[in-house]
């Protein structure tokens, strides 16, 4: 028996429908833990990507959160009205700006990320650390493949 089966999952679900399903699985966690902190799932990603510690500039945001450039500016502002992002000039660029966490954004995100990160590790207890590792490879070289 294979440990898709043994986990439960439909055996034979495929490398595709496996991962769509992985994606709804990781919507929902951001979902539920942004209900929690009063933040929409949208905030939520926005403020897990600018964990970094650094700010990150418009068109990098836009192309790392997949928004169209008037819907990153709506989620923005929003953000910067809840005293969660601030807008900085950019060295490089004078007509540019980067977003960066404030103090409360910061200590927003990091507990928005560390409960986001939690319950995904909680999903993955029972499975064996070879099992694990193998996984972790083999999305971080897919991830790899996307940048």
């Amino acid at each position: 028996m294979n440990s898709a089966t043994d986990a439960g999952a439909r055996p034979g679900l495929g490398f595709a429908a496996a991962l769509v399903r992985m994606s709804h699985l990781v919507q929902h966690v951001f979902t539920d833990v942004s209900r929690e902190r009063d933040v929409t799932p949208q905030q939520a990603q926005l403020l897990c990507v600018l964990t970094s510690g650094e700010g990150i500039g418009m068109t990098d945001l836009s192309r790392l959160l997949h928004l169209e450039k008037p819907s990153l500016t709506g989620l923005v502002d929003r953000a910067e009205r809840r005293g969660l992002v601030r807008r900085v000039r950019d060295d490089t660029d004078r007509r540019a700006c980067r977003v960066e966490l404030t103090p409360e954004g910061e200590d927003l995100a990091v507990r928005v990320h560390g409960e986001i990160v939690s319950r995904l590790e909680a999903l993955a207890v029972d499975l064996p650390g070879e099992d694990m590792l193998r996984v972790t490879d083999t999305l971080t070289l897919l991830l790899a493949q996307t940048r």
